[in-house]
């Protein structure tokens, strides 16, 4: 039996959208569902797969940069003008 790696090597890309939507339906393409053990092993070799061969923004997972919005707008104070004070 071969190895894990040499399993990911083995994937095409048709196999990895089979793979995909399998996860992604629960169910193996002749109806059967996953188990939990086959849905964790086959988002692994998705996620293995991919690291290999996507780019990064078009893996599972990824959600783009992330920035703290504020950084961006200032906000303005609604609860005190600029000419209270605060003691």
């Amino acid at each position: 039996m071969s190895s894990f790696a040499d399993a990911i090597e083995n994937i095409t890309p048709a196999i990895y959208q089979s793979l995909k939507l399998a996860v992604e339906i629960g169910k193996w393409p002749d109806g059967r569902k996953l188990t939990r053990e086959q849905k964790e092993l086959t988002l692994q070799a998705l996620i293995a797969w991919e690291a290999k061969n996507l780019p990064e923004e078009e893996r599972i997972g990824y959600m783009g940069p992330q920035e703290c919005g504020s950084k961006s707008e200032p906000v303005a104070n609604v609860l005190f003008k600029s000419t209270d004070t605060l003691h």
